[in-house]
């Protein structure tokens, strides 16, 4: 039988949920002082965000649960109590994304509680949440990107309409990642991130790990940078350098280019919601299937790993086995 200091502490490291007697649902768990103090500490001294903060109490009280399940105070969680959790976590249904982020604030906890000198070893050290199966990037097919490409708007605010066609040709047409779009300014001067060089048809661009890369600029694209740029000076304020610009005149933000974007292709008939990225997948999708050529794909994506874009191969597989489904002989059900 525990003794009384020990029930005391048991006592303060988990309360009892209890099912009210009117069936309402029962209280969250009151967390544990030791995790109070470190959400604190995340708080104030590594500032994390309060989205991450939220996660990381629910990450607590999940822990909180369970050593109160098992009645385990969380200063004596051993690394099988912590194996033992995680299993019944992953049979519940929590994805294993959800997982992860519990092990990490778990192992963030027990780090900070041991740096405090109130744990002798970090439990969760060394333990990996289940690998969770990667999806592959949702792409349209060619007509619906076409669709959307070659959608106009024939009513509305006409300079408006001409800057997202520009707006979706440069995304669908160069792969442009959103924040690169909307870091683009009309000419390259003045510290600008990004920028379109008209002469040469290439759009240079500052991507993930301030990388730079320049990519090509088709027909099409052009094209429609000349509509907008003939209809930007009544738009922008006199001393904004950004390309695309609100109807305020200042810089368009990436949530303005998703609304857009989201708005154009329900307005196109798009079976699919659609956002900037998915026009990214849909440029190296089609471009892999036009050209077998994995490393020129690699390049005006700007991925530093091939590995990131070898997973387009598995999108063209996809769209061959489809065809062969549809076409051969042999792949046709029988009557």
């Amino acid at each position: 039988m525990p003794s009384a200091p020990a029930a005391a502490r048991r006592r303060s490291a988990v309360a009892t949920r209890r099912e009210p007697p009117d069936g309402t649902p029962a209280a969250p768990l009151p967390l544990d002082a030791d995790v109070v103090g470190h959400l604190q500490h995340l708080r104030v001294e590594r500032r994390l965000s309060a989205k991450t903060l939220l996660n990381y109490e629910e990450a607590f009280r999940r822990l909180g649960e369970a050593a109160q399940r098992d009645g385990v105070a969380l200063r004596a969680v051993q690394p099988h109590h912590v194996r033992h959790w995680m299993a019944r976590l992953h049979a519940g249904g929590l994805a294993p994304r959800s997982i992860a982020i519990a092990l990490s604030a778990w192992r963030g906890l027990y780090r900070w509680l041991g740096h405090e000198g109130r744990v002798a070893l970090n439990p969760v050290e060394g333990l990996r949440a289940p690998r969770a199966a990667k999806p592959l990037p949702k792409a349209l097919s060619v007509d619906h990107a076409v669709a959307l490409a070659d959608h106009r708007q024939v009513d509305g605010d006409a300079r408006l309409e001409a800057r997202d066609r520009c707006l979706v040709e440069l995304l669908y047409g160069c792969g442009l990642r959103v924040a690169e779009l909307v870091d683009l300014d009309v000419t390259p001067g003045g510290g600008a991130l990004g920028w379109i060089d008209r002469a040469d048809a290439e759009a240079h661009v500052l991507g993930k790990g301030s990388k730079r890369r320049s990519v090509p600029v088709g027909r099409a694209a052009l094209a429609a940078l000349d509509d907008w740029l003939a209809q930007r000076g009544s738009v922008a304020q006199v001393d904004e350098p950004a390309l695309f610009v609100s109807r305020h005149g200042r810089r368009l933000t990436a949530s303005q280019v998703r609304t857009r974007l989201k708005e154009r292709a329900i307005q196109a008939g798009l079976p699919t919601h659609v956002h900037p990225h998915m026009l990214r997948h849909s440029y190296a999708s089609h471009l892999l299937q036009s050209s077998g050529d994995l490393r020129a794909v690699q390049e005006l994506l700007g991925h530093a790993n091939i590995t990131t874009t070898q997973v387009y191969t598995k999108l063209d597989f996809q769209h061959l086995a489809k065809a062969y489904d549809a076409a051969h002989p042999r792949a046709r059900k029988k009557s």
